[in-house]
């Protein structure tokens, strides 16, 4: 049913006299608080926003004391769940009230949060609640501060590191990680600046280069966690390791960090070191220490001025590396189709899955923007301005970088291409555009990239594009607002200045207008952002260029995509256009511009229509619409012209017009409107705009004609009568009447007479049956802006015609379904209907005048309507006017105050207005000059509607004469005697109809009150199990409006009374219902289901509901929002405000409502119909019990009885199906499974579902049991055995605040005992469920499916608090080997679950072990690093290498399984194991798992289990590794029962060892890998003898019998085997795979044995990784001579070795391995020293080796189809394989010290015609490399290398691969290439025009292109002079002179050059081009080919590109240009 929505009672305005509510009284201690205090200044204007008094802030006080009281017993008696939950979310409640929270309260809570969520073990689902808090207590910098709250680290840390990643066992996943992550980002601001040595020194050890993982886990601690006020000491480290890391995640990363550390330290008072003494150290938790490294270099003494540096507070060489990955992040493509982009996100495949658990960075592009805003300051010479228009010109770059290269004039033109375009400027220094190097950098970003931004060249980049712009914008705008502020902290000579905000803007308009026509939405929405913070910014610069798009293209049709774009482009701008505060001139504009959009509302164009209305709404709601030119000029202002004199008037006139249409952009000056020679004043402006307003009476006609044309279009409505046509007419229908509400409430009197008049008469002449909706909303519009007109035209002409069809029998024929269609005949009635309930809308004081007239006209209504949708509509009017009579809302949202609006004389109402419009007199008058006023919240009046005593009666009178005897005649229709047929039915539900209609009108008259019997009714049968009544929180109603608040009052027992007899009617009707059951009372249910709905739910905030209003206050704001930090505001948006405020109230009073016994039988008779025999009864029953469930607390708890008893067998099938759909809402089965006590009984039930084998039943079990699983967690409460000191002491501070503190210490204790109650309860429910799910487990009965549920239970349900019993563990043990493949998988995650709890009980010290999984395995040792050198790192590295002392092993800890620190840097300690004893006992487990390792040790024993699991190991399938899984649970049992089952496994074993069978071979692998894990640490003796066992096999499994279907499953054996293990740990299989090798036959007849000792040797190397560093030297030292080999294979494995040892043997080169010494060397090096060690030094002597032997190999290559056997392609081969790998890798940058000198020679690869692969891969690759960033001293050495490649090379196809090679380089690498460069760049690229190969000079002309495209525009006109110059110079001979070619060339050269400068401008024409193109390049036309064809081709690109906007380009062109070209381009008609 679709009843006006109360929470759009009026959104917008009223009647033109009539005033709200009398503002009610302020309590005193809000009335008269402090202002300067931000929470009570914001307290009070909220309370004086709504129409009733609110509470006092000292009662409020008491119930926040009340509220964190009962928060601090919860947390000390431990009851998280529920006692802390609920109150908790009473806290969140009490917040939305907007009462300020004290200081010291909102600290010390946000204290326990955080540690709360520190404290180790804490359920995930209470962390996120504290997370989630602590985040809204300190979300505010203003209201808690460093200074306030101090937190410590590291216990968010030490969970965090646990967490982060899996062993292999482990496969539950959960949030931890993500929480902690979460925790650490918001608590970083807390963490004291002295913990960041503490940090790096805990961090840093971490960081291993050679793994990728230990790299970015490392990086995110460091950017998660490091204070971001003191960066000046870890910021240079910080940089250098990401030089050194080629990663894209990596780069997400540290850009966010940056991007908030740029903005951070704009003030340069955050960074300064005195600070870090002044804040009090006193949160550091017990095992933290503050170490104090040296910082001399970085904190001087003296005055502190900031950490700025070059640019912003990156010195020159940070920010040229950012602005590389800025470009590199646009994605954008390039003649490498892309491939330059690909090296990070490969390196990137590398990493876990686990670092994707944390939160992700902020995206990269909002990073970028935001560090390029925050870093410009005026900190450099500014460039010229640049005045260049838009439409014509492009970026401009007066002077950027260094002034423009230049020729000499006495430039001797003989040798013209290879003249020199000088490298000296002329300039002494450089300039920077604005002043700023990071904005010059940013307008040189732009114009590189500039036409990737038009819609003809879009692709995925454009979007990255357009928002990277809008994000520049934004925070620009945000930046320049915050620095207004008299607070600001920013220097003033480090702000943004006015010349930098005009440049910005004009560096970013004429991308943003080329990417406004884009087809892409997202671009689209991007660009509408960019412009309006544009249009804001200079609304000048930005204004004009789109109204110069928009009027012709509004004016002429062009295509509909075009007129959109420019309609959303106009509505982005629209602050421009009618803010006179933001661009005073612009409103003139407005008038034409309306009257162009008319054509803009088309039903046959919704998109179009959508973007108009959007438009129109936008507008008008910041004008009023009013013809000012009645008004007498001088009468009005005094202003100083004279409006009735005819000149003045015409001059006026003609000026208007001329800045209109046709807009001439060619003289366009600063801040001068195209078409004037001045600027005009404010009161000229004023003059032309109210001569414009004389249109306005005219545009107000045509619209709404317009908008009824579109009515009378719509299709016809369906059947049913809900709506015209699909969603798109709904949308339409709903768009139009959003801009007429609008548009309505903001016209003038006269006005809106002239539109009520038109809506009147259309509306009285007209009946459309397909317009009634549109109708209704129409009239709904004129209603809302003056309810009192509306309803004096319309409701006597309505009565009247709705009593004359009532007469002539309409709606007469009795229907009840949905689904019935209304007669044609009835359509009078529903149009006249519709009309009435229009006019009902918006004030209940306008309709009481009409009592009489409506009571009778209901009345017969009620009577008369007899069809469906008759009785529905009357139902709606009576629920419209009762709404209307009855509720609390705004009655208008007009853009300035009522007062304002009816102002009839006086001064002005606006005090901050400029000075040059002193004293004017009324506002209708003056009210142009008012548009767009914004207001600030103390400012604003709004008039409410608040029910009268008159309205209230009204209501109540129709409740006594319509709705009670209504009722009583629906209580006789269900006596037992009366018949129940078809007119029955009508009856029932057109009655019930009405009544329940009448109720829904009244949600907010009647305050409910719950009396304290039913409270405590309600906490006996609450949904909370076992807790005490003063833990289960509840809420004291507060004020919120309702007219009817008090008992005593007999309107208020009478409402109450008949609403409670309503509630009875219901509860009797449903059981009548129930017992008839018939189809034919369907509809009847239907209703009845419905009205229990309204019983039930409607009350308070369900209609007006808070979290829809808050939507649409954030909707609205951000619709208005014209900057970031916005204080004032449109009027409308503080109206949206108080509405939600007063829903918030209402929400409160909702929360908790009434469940007494009449409530309860009406969810029983809910919960019956939800299992009713019809589905569709079902489902709306359903859906009505969650509602329910929101907010009747108790209703879960009442209903499952219900539900299990109909799952019962027996129950018939509907029953149980809607039985099993209720139960499958989250609602019911999230309740039931996660409530321990409650599970048991749950999952019994279910589990007896497989009684009805119907599939529709067993479907919905299926889902019930899946839901069931997802909610089903591992039962644990360590937690309440964990003591937090840090949170005890929280607890203890925030008690010393509590006024009444320390009085209730028995309520805590009564609370503890409870709890501890409870998890007693919950163990013993745990126990009962565990051994009824293994009962129906282990029976034979159970069907498979159940089975699957049943263990997976099983599984969720095994403790790591507690024991497991035999029982279970020797189910898991037999069903390792079941028939089911999910059963066995299922059972052996078990076994391992199992061993690992067994494993961590025996091994853990205390509670936290258990909880966060910590073992303390007895011969773990941790050893202090004491002496940290280079030559430490060696020796330990060299010790892998050594077979180990075992005898020394067992007493000393020498084994290492995991390397984890010593990489960068030690750190103070680190983890070794002692080797076992060797005649030591097995593992002793604990005792308590004695009886569960016994089960499995009898089943282990046995030979049997071992054949049976071996059979499913080995059994056929497609795996070519071995499982993880299956290794995992035989190593599991080995571990926990040591060698016992070892002699039943080994015959198997061993049988499976023989069989060459691939799956044999298999399973026997994963046996063998298995063992090994689980003999880790067995005693020497047995593990001796499992190695004389496996020794003498070893030749055999790993030599003869790998074939090549095997060998990557012994591989993956291998790799098992030896991951994160200490390799001497396998000292013989390390022996026999270093032997394997050293004796490998390179070159063999076949090549698969040397290729199976790589693959095996390549999984040793591999998995040790760092560890492998002793062997790397010698095992290179064998493979350099092969690289050779005859086989591609064989190779192909000596490139990945290459490659991998380059990763290896990177170190870092600072003087010490510590992490001091590495943070200050980092800081304090200079540039060129390589700290990190990131160059390429390993390889340089073999590079070298290489060189040399090239050339001889060239020399020796053999010819033709043999020439890939030669040495030559083959080493080539194989270099370009290794170098690819290194490119790919995370450690990408030493490629440029190998690629360099090997350069030439990739060159002459990429020439090999008979050789393709390798001429591929050496072109491919060196694509590749021009993606990654070079070390800075090798860019120019790169690019002299390709220059070296073009200008020497012999062979002209290495010239045509090499010319491409400079684009691609250049444009990755552009911020990092000097000035000097870029000129030799061109001049080698010009010279190549000149070039003998017609394709290299083609190439050459098209690079050319591409790097002007992409280059600052400086070197144009010198190149175009030259070209001109030389063009004039080469004159053709005849064809038969010797010089005919030479002369041919050079012309063909200099035509290509000119097409070249033309192409490389594609979007825009130059002021030089229509001259190169007509008067140069068209005389050639006709010249010999090749030069004819470069010609045309040109011309041909031209007019493609120019198509878009030639309308604007041709304006550039004089008539003789014009055909001209048209001549050169054939087929004149296009230019005509």
């Amino acid at each position: 049913m679709n009843l006006p929505d109360i929470g759009s009672l009026s959104l917008n305005g009223t009647a033109s006299k009539m005033q709200g509510a009398p503002a009610p009284t302020l309590p005193p201690d809000i009335a008269e608080a402090d202002t300067s205090d931000r929470g009570m200044a914001k307290l009070k204007s909220y309370a004086e926003a709504l129409p009733y008094s609110i509470e006092p802030n000292s009662k409020m006080q008491d119930m926040l004391n009340l509220i964190i009281t009962r928060i601090v017993q919860c947390v000390e008696a431990k009851d998280y769940d529920p006692g802390f939950l609920q109150w908790e979310s009473m806290l969140t409640y009490w917040t939305m009230l907007k009462y300020p929270m004290p200081k010291q309260k909102r600290i010390a809570l946000a204290r326990i949060y955080y540690h709360m969520c520190t404290t180790p073990g804490m359920p995930t689902h209470i962390v996120a609640t504290c997370a989630d808090g602590f985040r809204a207590l300190t979300r505010s910098k203003k209201k808690i501060s460093i200074e306030d709250l101090r937190l410590p680290w590291k216990p968010v840390f030490k969970i965090l590191s646990k967490d982060l990643y899996l062993t292999r066992r482990q496969f539950e996943i959960t949030q931890t990680s993500w929480y902690m992550g979460y925790v650490a980002d918001n608590a970083r601001r807390f963490f004291h600046p002295a913990a960041i040595d503490e940090m790096l020194a805990t961090f840093l050890p971490n960081f291993n280069g050679t793994n990728l993982d230990s790299v970015l886990a490392t990086q995110y601690y460091m950017v998660t966690f490091l204070p971001l006020t003191h960066p000046q000491s870890y910021l240079p480290l910080l940089f250098r390791l990401w030089e050194s890391v080629n990663s894209y995640m990596y780069d997400d990363r540290m850009l966010q960090l940056l991007s908030r550390l740029a903005e951070m330290h704009v003030d340069p008072t955050v960074s300064d070191p005195a600070r870090i003494n002044e804040i009090p150290d006193d949160a550091k938790s017990e095992d933290e220490g503050r170490p104090d490294w040296p910082k001399t270099d970085c904190y001087p003494g003296g005055q502190w001025s900031g950490v700025y540096s070059d640019v912003g507070i990156f010195s020159d060489h940070e920010w040229n590396l950012i602005m590389c990955k800025c470009l590199a992040s646009m994605e954008i493509p390039l003649a490498d189709g892309g491939g330059s982009l690909t090296t990070g996100p490969s390196a990137d495949k590398e990493a876990g899955f686990e670092i994707g658990r944390v939160p992700k960075p902020a995206w990269r592009i909002a990073s970028l923007a935001h560090i390029i805003v925050y870093s410009m300051a005026p900190d450099s010479m500014p460039s010229p301005p640049s005045n260049m228009p838009t439409p014509m010109a492009t970026t401009p770059f007066g002077g950027s970088g260094t002034a423009t290269p230049h020729i000499n004039d006495a430039f001797n033109l003989g040798d013209y291409l290879s003249a020199p375009l000088g490298r000296a400027g002329r300039a002494k220094y450089r300039t920077y555009l604005g002043g700023s190097k990071a904005l010059d950098s940013l307008a040189k970003l732009i114009a590189s990239t500039e036409s990737f931004f038009h819609p003809t060249n879009s692709g995925s980049w454009t979007a990255d594009l357009s928002a990277f712009i809008k994000y520049i914008v934004y925070d620009f705008n945000k930046r320049w607002h915050e620095e207004q502020d008299p607070a600001c902290k920013t220097p003033r000579n480090r702000r943004l200045t006015r010349d930098m905000k005009r440049e910005l803007v004009k560096s970013l308009r004429t991308v943003a207008l080329l990417a406004m026509f884009s087809q892409e939405s997202t671009t689209v929405s991007n660009i509408q952002s960019c412009l309006k913070s544009m249009s804001v910014m200079e609304p000048d610069l930005i204004l004009f260029p789109i109204l110069e798009r928009a009027i012709p293209s509004l004016e002429s049709l062009v295509e509909t995509q075009r007129t959109m774009a420019v309609i959303k482009a106009l509505g982005a701008v629209a602050p421009a256009v009618v803010c006179r505060d933001v661009y005073y001139p612009g409103a003139k504009h407005l008038i034409n511009i309306l009257e162009l959009l008319l054509p803009g509302i088309d039903l046959n164009d919704p998109s179009k229509t959508l973007c108009t209305t959007a438009f129109l709404v936008e507008i008008s709601q910041y004008i009023m619409i009013d013809d000012l030119t009645a008004y007498d000029g001088d009468a009005v202002d005094g202003m100083a012209i004279d409006m009735e004199t005819p000149s003045t008037k015409k001059q006026l006139r003609s000026r208007l017009s001329e800045a209109m249409p046709m807009l001439d952009f060619r003289t366009h000056h600063e801040n001068i409107e195209p078409g004037q020679e001045r600027r005009l004043t404010r009161a000229e402006e004023d003059a032309l705009l109210r001569d414009a307003t004389g249109a306005f009476a005219d545009w107000v006609t045509s619209f709404l004609r317009r908008v009824i044309q579109l009515f009378e279009n719509l299709p016809d409505e369906r059947g049913d009568g809900t709506a015209a046509g699909g969603t798109t007419e709904i949308q339409i229908i709903d768009a139009v009447a959003g801009a007429c509400s609008q548009i309505c409430v903001h016209l003038s009197e006269p006005l809106y007479d002239l539109v009520l008049n038109l809506v009147y008469d259309y509306a009285t002449t007209n009946v459309r049956a397909n317009a009634v909706r549109a109708i209704h909303q129409l009239v709904e519009c004129i209603a809302n802006a003056n309810p009192e007109k509306t309803l004096a035209r319309f409701l006597p002409f309505c009565s009247r015609n709705i009593r004359a069809e009532l007469e002539g029998g309409a709606s007469s024929i009795r229907t009840t379904s949905t689904a019935s269609t209304s007669l044609p005949s009835d359509a009078t009635l529903h149009w006249n209907l519709a009309i009435l309930r229009g006019a009902m809308y918006n004030d209940g004081r306008a309709v009481v005048k009409y009592k009489e007239e409506l009571l009778s006209l209901l009345s017969l209504l009620h009577d008369k309507t007899l069809a469906k949708r008759g009785f529905s509509w009357s139902g709606k009017l009576l629920s419209s006017i009762l709404l209307t009579l009855t509720h609390t809302y705004p009655l208008e949202n007009r853009f300035v105050n009522p007062d304002e609006w009816e102002s009839e004389g006086g001064p002005s109402v606006q005090e901050h207005r400029h000075e040059d419009e002193a004293g004017f007199a009324d506002f209708r008058a003056n009210h142009i000059r008012y548009w767009g006023k914004l207001y600030k919240p103390e400012e604003v009046k709004i008039s409410w509607h608040v029910p009268s005593a008159e309205e209230i009666d009204f209501a109540l009178e129709i409740f006594k004469d319509l709705v009670e005897p209504t009722l009583d005649q629906l209580y006789r229709l269900l006596d037992k005697d009366v018949s129940r047929d078809a007119i029955w039915r009508n009856d029932f539900c057109r009655h019930l109809t009405f009544v329940r209609d009448a109720f829904s009108g009244i949600p907010t008259l009647v305050k409910e009150y719950i009396s304290s019997e039913e409270i405590r009714h309600a906490m006996e049968t609450s949904d909370i199990l076992n807790e005490i009544p003063e833990m289960i929180a509840t809420v004291e109603a507060l004020e919120c409006g309702f007219p009817l608040s008090d008992p005593q009052d007999e309107r208020y027992q009478y409402i109450s009374t008949l609403r409670r007899r309503y509630g009875e009617f219901l509860h009797f009707a449903s059981i009548s219902l129930l017992k008839q059951g018939e189809e034919n009372t369907l509809d009847a249910v239907h209703m009845l289901i419905r009205s229990i709905r309204t019983y039930m739910l409607e009350y308070g905030d369900n209609r007006d509901s808070y979290y829809i209003q808050s939507d649409q206050y954030n909707t609205e704001r951000s619709v208005t929002r014209q900057y970031a930090g916005q204080k004032i505001w449109p009027r409308a948006v503080f109206v949206r405000r108080a509405r939600l405020y007063h829903s918030a109230r209402l929400r409160w009073n909702s929360i908790e409502r009434r469940r007494g016994l009449l409530e309860d039988s009406l969810i029983d008779d809910v919960l019956q119909w939800a299992m009713w025999h019809y589905a569709i009864v079902r489902e709306s029953a359903q859906s009505l019990l969650e509602s329910l469930s929101t907010v009747y607390d108790g209703l879960r708890r009442r209903c499952l009885p219900t539900l299990y008893k109909a799952l019962d067998p027996g129950t018939e099938d509907d029953r149980m199906k809607g039985a099993l759909w209720t139960l499958t809402s989250s609602i019911f089965v999230k309740y039931a499974v996660s409530e321990p006590t409650l599970a048991n009984q749950f999952i019994s039930k279910v589990f007896a579902c497989q009684h009805n084998e119907k599939p529709s039943v067993q479907n919905r079990v299926a889902a019930l049991l899946d839901g069931c699983l997802n909610s089903f967690v591992e039962p644990c409460f360590l937690i309440y055995r964990i003591e937090n000191k840090a949170l005890d002491r929280a607890l203890r501070q925030l008690e010393g605040i509590l006024p009444s503190h320390g009085q209730n210490d028995s309520l805590v204790s009564r609370c503890k005992d409870k709890r501890v109650e409870r998890i007693r309860m919950a163990n013993k429910a745990i126990e009962a469920t565990t051994d009824a799910i293994l009962k129906i487990a282990a029976s034979t009965k159970t069907h498979w499916k159940y089975a699957i549920v049943a263990i997976r239970c099983l599984r969720t349900l095994i403790r790591r608090d507690l024991p497991l019993s035999p029982a279970i563990a020797g189910y898991f043990m037999q069903k390792t080997h079941d028939a089911h493949p999910s059963i066995r998988y299922y059972a052996q995650r078990a076994l391992m679950k199992v061993s690992r709890y067994i494993k961590l009980r025996t091994y853990h010290h205390d509670v936290v072990d258990l909880v966060l999984e910590q073992n303390h395995h007895p011969l773990r040792r941790i050893v202090k690093i004491n002496s940290p050198s280079h030559a430490f790192t060696q020796d330990f590295l060299k010790n892998f290498r050594k077979p180990v002392d075992r005898e020394l092993a067992m007493r000393e800890p020498l084994l290492c399984d995991k390397a984890a620190t010593g990489w960068l840097a030690w750190g103070e300690t680190m983890d070794f194991f002692l080797l076992p004893p060797t005649d030591g006992a097995t593992q002793q487990w604990e005792p308590d798992s004695a009886a569960a390792i016994a089960a499995i040790r009898d089943i282990a024993k046995d030979m049997t289990y071992w054949k049976k699991l071996t059979g499913h190991f080995s059994s056929e399938n497609h795996n070519e590794t071995i499982s993880q899984d299956h290794v995992s649970c035989v190593k599991s049992i080995f571990q926990l029962l040591g060698d016992e089952p070892l002699d039943a496994m080994r015959p198997v074993l061993e049988d499976l060892i023989k069989d060459s069978d691939k799956n044999k071979q298999r399973g026997a692998a994963e046996l063998l890998a298995g063992l090994f894990g689980g003999s880790k640490h067995w005693p020497g003796k047995i593990q001796q003898r499992v190695w004389d066992w496996f020794q003498p096999r070893i030749s055999m499994i790993f030599g003869q019998s790998v074939k090549t279907d095997t060998m990557l499953i012994w591989t993956s054996f291998l790799e098992y085997v030896f991951y994160n293990k200490d390799p001497r740990r396998v000292q013989p299989l390390v022996d026999y795979l270093v032997d394997e090798f050293r004796l490998i036959d390179y070159n063999g007849e076949s090549s698969f044995d040397a290729v199976k000792t790589f693959c095996f040797f390549r999984a040793f190397y591999e998995e040790l990784n760092w560890k492998f560093w002793p062997w790397t030297e010698d095992i290179l030292r064998q493979c350099w001579p092969q690289i050779s080999s005859e086989h591609d294979d064989v190779r192909a494995y000596i490139a990945e070795y290459l490659s991998f040892c380059d990763r290896v043997q990177w170190q870092p080169r600072g003087s010490m391995p510590t992490a001091e010494v590495v943070v200050r060397e980092s800081r304090t090096a200079p540039l060129e020293q390589d700290v990190i060690g990131s160059r390429g030094y390993f390889h340089r002597e073999h590079v070298s080796e290489l060189v040399k032997k090239f050339k001889i190999w060239r020399e020796q290559r053999l010819p033709g189809v043999r020439a890939f056997q030669s040495t030559y392609d083959r080493v080539g081969v194989t270099v370009c394989k290794w170098l690819w790998h290194l490119i790919h890798d995370t450690h990408a940058m030493p490629v440029f010290d190998y690629i360099l000198p090997l350069m030439p020679e990739l060159f002459r690869f990429t020439e090999l015609h008979d050789n393709d692969e390798l001429s591929s891969r050496a072109s491919i690759l060196l694509v590749r490399m021009c993606g990654v960033t070079p070390p800075l001293s090798l860019v120019n050495a790169v690019l002299d290398a390709i220059f070296d490649a073009i200008q020497n090379s012999p062979s002209w196809r290495v010239r045509l691969k090499a010319i491409p090679l400079v684009q691609v380089f250049y444009f990755r690498q552009m911020p990092v290439i000097s000035e000097i460069k870029l000129v030799e760049i061109l001049e080698v690229v010009c010279k190549c025009l000149d070039d003998d190969v017609i394709e290299v000079r083609e190439m050459a002309a098209t690079t050319l292109s591409g790097i002007l495209r992409l280059s600052p525009r400086r070197s144009i006109l010198t190149l175009k002079d030259r070209f001109v110059r030389s063009l004039k110079a080469a004159y053709l001979p005849d064809r038969k002179a010797p010089t005919y070619n030479r002369a041919l060339r050079q012309r063909h050269a200099a035509i290509l050059g000119i097409c070249a400068l033309v192409d490389s401008y594609p979007y825009t024409v130059e002021r030089w081009m229509p001259e190169l193109i007509t008067s140069v390049l068209a005389e050639h036309n006709y010249d010999p080919i090749p030069i004819s064809t470069t010609v045309s081709k040109c011309a041909s690109n031209f007019k493609k590109t120019h198509q878009d906007t030639w309308h604007e380009d041709s304006k550039r062109f004089d008539e003789e240009q014009l055909a001209s070209l048209s001549t050169l381009l054939t087929g004149s008609s296009y230019y005509a």
